[in-house]
Formats: C-alpha cells, structure tokens, sequence
C-alpha cells in the first residue's frame, strides 16, 4: 500500500514539472551530440548564429578562401581592403584603407580614405632611422622632445650674489685699473694689526689648581708617602670615587679636603698623594715639551 501511493506521487510531480528549453536549437545536428563536433563546425555554427542575430545571413562558412589573389609582380605588397570579393588582383600598386566603417546590417566595411602603401613604408622607415639615429647619439636613451608650448628657459646670471671678480672681461666693463688701485689703498688704510696682550689672571678662589700640584711634586703614581688607616678601604674607595665624572674632579675635591695628608673620604688609599686614580704625568709631560 506503501509503495503504490510513493509510486502515484512521483508520478505527479512528474506530470507537473516544467520542459526545459533546448539551449541547441537553430543548431543542425550533426548527429554526434553536443560537444563532439570539429572546431570547424563549431566556429560555423557560430558564424551562422551571429548572422541570424544581426539580420545578415551572408556569412562565408568556416574555411571559406577569399578568391582575392596577391600582385604576381610584386608577392610581398599586401592585399587590397578596397576590392570586392570577386574583383580581380590588379598588376599595379595595392593600396590599403586606413579608414573604413560598416554599414549596419550589410556586414561590409566601406572605405573613407587611402594612403599609398609604398609612401607610407617608406616615412616610417625614415622617422625609424633617425629615431636610432637620436637615441644612439644620446647613450642609448631615447630623447624627450620638449613641446613648443613649455616656456623658453631662463638665463642664470651672477646677480644672485655670486661674485664674478675671476671674470676679467666683467671687471674690466665694470671698473678700470686705476679704481682698482684707489679700492686696494682703501682696503689697506683700514687693515688694523691687533698686538698680543698679557693673558687675564683668574679672579676669586676657584680651588686647588691641579696642575700647580703635579708640577710641584715628582714622586711616581703608587709610591706610599702618606699614612692611610680605616677598615674596609678598597670598598669607601670604589663606592665614593664613582662619585665623580673624572679623576680630576676628584683630585680637585681631595686637595681642597685637606688632601694630600689628610683622606677623610677614603680617595687615596695607597697614600701617594693622588686621588681615584689621578695621574700627574700627562702634566708633567706637556711642561717637558
């Protein structure tokens, strides 16, 4: 009972479905399905359909050879665009249409204007060589050719504060020798010779002078001349040295704390009179030279 009644409604929907079109119709059938046809057949079944379409049904069919014929005199001149289909080849020179519109419905172009072809080969064979011509003399770069609407370019001239004293011909138009002689006795009465003057002493107390120190002593970097007693030395050493940017600032400051026989910071733990490290002999040295 089951079965009969799936059996009935399939039926009916099948009654009620709608018939698809025939996407292939206007083709022939060539009784080898679609798809399976040569590309001849294929282009000329499309041929024909366009035809049809457009309102025109001369169409040449696929493989169809223009009975025009090339000049026997001359196989290599092109084909003319201006004879007919059935028109003869001519023995003299072809021309060739470089303007041609098609008429609606009539699926032929007619022609509005011809060149020479030979005149025309000939001009762009010369406008090419000199194109080479150009480019060969410019380092193999192609030329840029300026259009006459670009303004003409400007002359530079020294008025822009550039001195043209170098330039003979321009000082000679401009003044004679003898201005030249009144401008270099007016150059030389306001030359001035500035005198070397004693060097400014310093004002105030500005501290321990470092290099006074350095000369006046001549013991070695190292050398014990002063007692150091506390614990933990190296440490106050290291911790209150890194206070300073340069050795120095820290000679400087332990001169001006009663150093060198007194360290009460802990800068000078060997005792020889130079604080973090300081060295007189660069000073020394320059004295020397």
């Amino acid at each position: 009972m089951r079965f009969s009644l799936c059996v009935t409604a399939l039926v009916g929907l099948t009654a009620c479905a709608p018939s698809v079109p025939d996407s292939g119709a206007g083709f022939p059938d060539s009784g080898s399905g679609v798809g399976f046809g040569t590309s001849d057949d294929y282009i000329a079944q499309q041929r024909a359909r366009d035809a049809e379409l457009q309102g025109n049904s001369a169409v040449p069919r696929a493989g169809a050879i223009s009975p025009e014929t090339r000049n026997q005199a001359n196989p290599g001149a092109p084909l003319s665009a201006t004879q007919g289909a059935n028109a003869p080849a001519t023995g003299g020179t072809v021309t060739s249409s470089t303007n041609a519109t098609r008429q609606p419905g009539s699926g032929a172009y007619t022609p509005t204007g011809g060149l020479n072809s030979a005149s025309t080969s000939d001009e762009i064979a010369r406008e090419t060589a000199a194109r080479l011509a150009e480019t060969s003399q410019n380092s193999g770069q192609q030329i840029v050719h300026a259009s006459p609407s670009n303004p003409a370019p400007q002359t530079v001239t020294s008025e822009g504060g550039i001195s043209n004293e170098n330039n003979f011909d321009a000082v000679g138009n401009a003044r004679s020798i003898q201005d030249d002689a009144e401008l270099i006795a007016q150059n030389r009465a306001q030359y001035q010779v500035v005198q070397p003057g004693a060097l400014p002493e310093r004002s105030g107390n500005t501290g321990p002078n470092i290099v006074q120190y350095a000369l006046e002593t001549s013991h070695p970097k190292g050398q014990q001349l002063y007692t150091r007693v506390g614990i933990n030395k190296q440490a106050k050493f290291q911790r209150n040295c890194a206070k300073y940017n340069s050795p120095d600032q820290a000679q400087t400051d332990f001169l001006a704390q009663g150093g060198p026989r007194r360290d009460r910071m802990g800068l000078d733990p060997d005792g020889d009179g130079y604080a973090c490290a300081w060295d007189p002999r660069p000073f020394r040295a320059a004295v020397q030279n």
